[in-house]
């Protein structure tokens, strides 16, 4: 399962304690909000794309959404999302339960500048019923493979 495995990586920063399971499913920006009893923006949803041949994810807020300009401009290409196939080959989770933890080596991991403006956030932990509450500076140091911090994304209208 992809929460063991992240249970496993995680403890390995003596972190995996902070893991919360629900008995509901985490696997929406909404869900995971009502399940977790936070704001939407405040989920830090894994977004999985292929740049190239290369898999990468990019964490953003809950209420952030690519930008396809800025997408284009960093990346030098269109952003074209895995599949569901795609995902849980290339990252080792599906959609729903996609992170940032425990990815192989070829997974590069950006995080977007909108999470920034929270104290925490809570990044899925490799499942459809679970989160990790962090700080920025916490998910960029316990992200497999993090590259760097981008802005490419742009806030949802509400």
């Amino acid at each position: 399962m992809s929460i063991e495995k992240v249970r496993a990586y995680l403890e390995g920063f003596g972190i995996a304690d902070r893991i919360r399971e629900f008995d509901v499913s985490s696997a929406t920006v909404e869900l995971a909000a009502v399940a977790v009893g936070v704001e939407g923006a405040r989920i830090a949803k894994s977004m999985s794309f292929k740049v190239g041949d290369d898999p990468i994810i990019i964490v953003m807020a809950g209420d952030a959404k690519v930008d396809n300009a800025k997408y284009k401009a960093y990346f030098h290409t269109k952003a074209k999302m895995l599949t569901f196939e795609e995902a849980c080959e290339y990252t080792g989770h599906a959609p729903g339960g996609v992170c940032s933890f425990a990815l192989p080596e070829n997974v590069r991991t950006y995080l977007d500048v909108s999470m920034r403006r929270f104290e925490t956030v809570f990044p899925a932990a490799g499942s459809s019923n679970s989160a990790v509450e962090m700080t920025c500076d916490e998910l960029a140091k316990y992200s497999s493979n993090f590259t760097e911090w981008i802005d490419v994304c742009k806030l949802r209208e509400a």
